[in-house]
């Protein structure tokens, strides 16, 4: 990274990591916009008009913590501690920046967060059928034959795996599958693209495991070896045939059936299993369906074969004393995250027997715009008797709502730890330039407010630094500084272990193509017993005959890079993509301004007709703030908070809706 003169970031310039090649995604080397941006949030401020109105006035640091104790100590005198919610996410990625929260709010009593906005429907699944939280490296891609990429965009959301990708197909005539409901950046560079329609993943996937038993492209011994495979299983994928899922998913019996045989005759077969999994109300079934693809081929056997999720359990990291569980606090109410709108109107469902929450500390997430059912969320934040403190880097959506906001560090001005989930790395970072203005990192801010609520913890007292070096020791890795010198610890399993031939992470070691859902959350028991397509997904209707996908974009990806100009220049404004020939029929023309809407809300925005997708499907790519949309509304209003199976999430990717032409 450069540094300028005046000690402000410059440009950003990818490492030479084994994994990342010195490749750098279009918006992190862009950062230096974000981190000098004129609009960064400098001090704190405390609301003094009413709640929405924008009015804030400056105050010092010390009487804002003093404000905030106060206020949360009045909220938990009158309803106890679990009236305050510390509502936070991945604004942040580094262990010691997102467990100062954890830890205060474990050892204060508070309300807990059931995290369900990324991974909770496609951990469910993958875990049913594999059991541990790892999979092939994507550097094997080298040695691949087929590489199938199966609900994600990577060229949007990890360029790092496409330019594996890339290297792997390049000189070699290699196949590129992309199963996607639209034609993604990722899917135009594909030889297949299966635009299937949202939410019917696991039909495909059962009708391809038809014509691999059909056929005879199966491995029989590694199915007796490692796998629970049984004649049920054969007898019920018997009745998935081609034409059956055709009538699901809207592909064409050819295509399904073309697809199954490059699968079954390539040995060394590639599954990049994508986050799209976890954002549609099946996505935990879908999700298990089509991992079993690897084991009913044997392609885990081969180098270069098999399939990945995500290496998230690779690194065993010891998190006890920095989430301060090593103190046993009282286990409080946990609450949904995806469902904040209803918390906050004290639904039952939710908040259960227990106090309505009165304060809430958000940090790293911006809620009014991510969360689902967003009108909700807004009424729910602007009520008087919720005391909201943001601790932000931008004055985003949510901050806009609250009574106090305080200033934020990014990333290149902390100390922090980092796992991946792509790739195997473990890696520490040092803060490269001061805080800007009266910024304070999370673990700062958090120790400070600990101080004032008479909460005492150990961790509190130490420097960003030394507590990355305390999770290391107590996870068996190297100190901090030395972790830090070498640039990075590679977590690679070895081959055996990476592709589950010592067995997978089940206590008999087999692949589960009939799950134990009991063990993956408390609504198995509306799950499938084998691999199979689960209808519950919001499905089309003659008044919502359309099904919207609100997909990550390029330059955004999440909030976090919806200030950034250049950002904003890339995506342009907010717009909905719908098939050429709904256009046509509904004399819609590029740029017109068309209204999706369902029970829950409208919102306006543009239009652009597209090929590359079904006729009832409709995608808007980004999260825009708000205030872009044409009537202030963000996409997320029409998003429904109902949580998926078994075990809740967030459905993105799982809403019907109606459009009309505007004007």
């Amino acid at each position: 990274m450069e540094i300028t003169a005046d000690g402000r970031v410059g440009r950003l310039r990818g490492a030479g990591q084994p994994y990342t090649e010195g490749v750098i995604c279009a918006k992190v080397a862009r950062y230096a916009e974000r981190t000098n941006h004129p609009q960064r949030l400098t001090q704190p401020l405390r609301r003094v008009g009413a709640k929405g109105s924008g009015q804030f006035a400056p105050i010092g640091w010390d009487d804002a913590l003093d404000l905030l104790a106060e206020r949360l100590q009045q909220a938990t005198s009158r309803h106890g501690p679990e009236t305050v919610w510390p509502y936070h996410y991945a604004g942040t990625m580094g262990f010691v920046q997102r467990g100062a929260i954890r830890r205060l709010g474990h050892l204060a009593g508070w309300s807990r967060q059931r995290e369900t906005f990324c991974v909770a429907l496609a951990d469910a699944g993958w875990l049913a059928g594999a059991g541990a939280k790892h999979g092939v490296d994507p550097r094997e891609m080298l040695d691949s034959e087929l590489i199938v990429i199966w609900g994600g965009n990577p060229v949007h959301t990890q360029v790092n795996f496409m330019h594996w990708v890339q290297k792997a197909r390049r000189g070699r005539q290699v196949p590129l599958v992309v199963v996607d409901p639209y034609r993604t950046a990722t899917a135009a560079k594909a030889d297949l693209h299966l635009a299937l329609k949202p939410g019917t993943d696991g039909a495909l996937a059962c009708a391809v495991m038809h014509v691999l038993l059909a056929e005879n492209l199966v491995d029989r011994s590694y199915l007796a070896r490692l796998t629970d495979f049984s004649p049920a299983l054969e007898a019920h994928l018997a009745s998935r045939t081609p034409a059956w899922a055709a009538g699901i998913t809207g592909l064409s019996v050819d295509d399904i059936s073309r697809f199954a045989r490059l699968y079954g005759s390539t040995g060394r077969s590639y599954l990049r299993l994508g986050y799209g999994f976890t954002r549609q109300r099946n996505g935990s079934a879908a999700m298990h369906a089509v991992s079993c693809l690897p084991a009913l081929t044997g392609a885990w056997q081969h180098r270069g074969g098999g399939a990945l999720y995500s290496n998230g359990g690779l690194y065993g990291l010891n998190t006890r004393f920095l989430y301060g569980l090593d103190a046993n606090p009282p286990l409080a109410r946990q609450l949904d995250m995806g469902r904040l709108g209803a918390v906050l109107a004290g639904d039952r469902r939710d908040i259960g027997d227990g106090p309505p929450v009165t304060a809430l500390l958000i940090q790293s997430t911006n809620p009014a715009v991510v969360a689902p059912d967003s009108l909700s969320v807004r009424q729910g934040l602007l009520r008087d008797d919720v005391f909201v403190c943001v601790h932000e880097q931008f004055m985003t959506d949510t901050a806009q709502l609250a009574d106090l906001v305080l200033p934020a560090t990014t990333f290149l001005e902390h100390d922090d730890l980092y796992q991946a989930s792509g790739h195997t790395f473990l890696q520490a970072s040092r803060a490269l330039v001061p805080a800007l203005g009266e910024c304070r990192s999370n673990h700062d801010f958090i120790g400070q407010l600990a101080g004032r609520l008479g909460i005492e913890h150990p961790a509190f007292g130490l420097s960003e630094w030394q507590l990355v070096d305390a999770v290391l020791q107590a996870s068996g890795k190297p100190g901090a500084d030395d972790l830090l010198a070498a640039g990075w610890l590679d977590s690679a399993l070895p081959f055996e272990k990476a592709h589950f031939l010592d067995g997978f992470g089940h206590p008999d070691g087999r692949f589960r193509f009939a799950p134990d859902w009991t063990q993956r959350g408390e609504g198995h028991a509306a799950m499938p017993a084998f691999p199979d397509h689960q209808p519950v997904i919001d499905v089309p209707t003659p008044d919502k005959p359309f099904r919207l996908v609100a997909a990550p974009a390029r330059h955004f990806l999440n909030t976090t890079f919806t200030e950034t100009a250049s950002s904003r220049h890339g995506e342009g404004r907010p717009t909905v993509l719908i098939h050429r020939d709904v256009c046509a029929r509904l004399g819609i023309g590029e740029g017109d301004v068309v209204r999706l809407g369902n029970a829950q809300g409208q919102v306006a925005l543009y239009a652009r007709p597209a090929a590359g997708l079904q006729p009832d499907t409709v995608v808007v790519e980004s999260q825009w703030p708000n205030a872009a949309f044409i009537d202030g509304v963000g996409i997320n209003a029409l998003v429904s908070a109902e949580p998926g199976w078994p075990a809740a999430g967030v459905a993105y990717h799982d809403t019907a809706v109606w459009l009309e032409r505007v004007g």
